[in-house]
């Protein structure tokens, strides 16, 4: 089965880490970005792997929305 799912992913000084926000614990992380996408492939793959088709279309059901602001600090 293939499915599309949301993938967050956070770089920092030690690297990328990535999160799926619809599948709870589900993380990752990686040396580059390419390395992080596809540790997250791996990821997503084995959880669903441990879920019946009825939590899956539960989990992947949830809308998730990201968005960019502008936060002014005093």
């Amino acid at each position: 089965m293939h499915y599309k799912v949301d993938i967050i992913i956070n770089k920092d000084d030690h690297g990328y880490f990535a999160y799926c926000p619809a599948l709870e614990g589900c993380v990752t992380q990686g040396e580059s970005y390419e390395e992080t996408i596809e540790n997250a492939k791996e990821a997503v793959s084995l959880y669903l792997s441990t879920m019946s088709q009825e939590e899956i279309k539960a989990a992947l059901s949830k809308e998730i929305v990201t968005t960019t602001v502008d936060i002014e600090v005093a």
